[in-house]
């Protein structure tokens, strides 16, 4: 496979992970949120809450770049079942929790006034922000000693805690990646194929969405310290083919769950469609006489970009002979030292 792990890397790191300004401005949106709620909340004489949780995609630090900026925070807010109570004393049912947590953001000054969504409350910002905002309510068992169990405020009451899912990621995370740095090689994949599932406007609402990907990718991440664009490669590969045997993506946390609707999804029978295609498009890399300007055109028809290309154009490798490696007998020969950097170092940022 022709060796494009250099501008894989580059591709990530520019193009892909979120820039420490933008990561900046949706911290800053999320803490003003949570001051504005409460400060509502104390305004309306209503509960505090125990405690506020990024969660999601930003808490992963799976987030990726995006053109028109529809980054989408969620940032849930946790209150004490008992304190969550009407005026004759009953407890507040899910529905009435929302509203209760959107009156108490509707502070004026939006052009669309937050809204009730199904799991969460909706706060909306001119740049193309958004931040989502579960509300929880906290359950304690007494016995020998206490024990806390945590609800979603859903269509109903329904047992959920997305902490589990940033924790069930970031152990994932630290045990298949094969590296330390810049995040780690399996957030890097994650955010890729992020990003390429995002590539073409037309996708979107067809194509399954980014928890489901992030889900895919730790069942068929295919690690290699040495060449980012195998490791990218090899897990579209795998992913195409686990879907090829089930359209059905299980949660990760929450047995009996999926993340899919039915056997035969339609947003990860898209997905498949477009990761055989994209196999299709990689197709040259492992032939013989394959130059790098093709290979780099290879991952720009991939990713729908100039990017690879526009590289070609500025100080390559492709001189080196150590630039180049084939695959024989199903094993990749290089001609040169296998990779000149493994892993790249700058990138990444942090969300938190």
């Amino acid at each position: 496979m022709y060796n494009c792990s250099n501008d894989v890397l580059a591709h990530h790191d520019e193009k892909v992970t979120l820039p420490t300004k933008e990561q900046d401005e949706m911290r800053e949106r999320r803490d003003a949120n949570r001051k504005r709620l409460k400060k509502g909340l104390d305004k309306q004489d209503k509960p505090a809450p125990l405690e506020h949780r990024s969660q999601g995609s930003y808490a992963m630090k799976t987030m990726v770049q995006h053109s028109q900026k529809d980054y989408d925070i969620d940032d849930g807010v946790y209150f004490d079942k008992e304190d969550l109570v009407g005026d004759r004393g009953a407890y507040l049912s899910a529905l009435d929790a929302r509203k209760m947590v959107r009156d108490a953001l509707n502070d004026g000054p939006f052009n669309n006034a937050p809204e009730c969504r199904r799991n969460c409350v909706r706060v909306y910002y001119n740049a193309g922000y958004h931040v989502d905002v579960p509300v929880y309510r906290r359950i304690t068992t007494e016995g020998f000693i206490k024990n806390h169990h945590y609800e979603l405020a859903s269509s109903e009451w329904k047992r959920s805690d997305a902490r589990d899912v940033t924790k069930w990621f970031s152990d994932e995370n630290r045990d298949q990646s094969p590296d330390t740095t810049n995040g780690r090689q399996l957030r890097r994949v994650v955010r890729q194929i992020k990003k390429f599932a995002r590539s073409r406007p037309s996708w979107s609402g067809q194509i399954l969405s980014g928890f489901g990907i992030t889900k895919l990718v730790t069942e068929c991440y295919k690690p290699d310290a040495a060449r980012e664009d195998r490791a990218l490669h090899d897990t579209m590969q795998a992913m195409r083919n686990r879907l090829n045997g089930s359209l059905v993506v299980g949660h990760p946390v929450t047995p009996g769950e999926t993340i899919t609707k039915g056997n035969d999804d339609a947003t990860a029978r898209f997905l498949r469609e477009r990761l055989s295609e994209a196999l299709v498009d990689l197709a040259p890399l492992f032939e013989s006489d394959c130059t790098r300007a093709k290979a780099l055109k290879c991952w720009d028809k991939v990713f729908k970009t100039d990017f690879f290309s526009l590289r070609e154009s500025k100080k390559t490798q492709d001189a080196s002979p150590g630039a180049r490696g084939f695959l024989s007998a199903g094993l990749a020969i290089d001609e040169g030292k296998q990779a000149a950097e493994a892993v790249r170092k700058e990138g990444g940022g942090r969300y938190g």
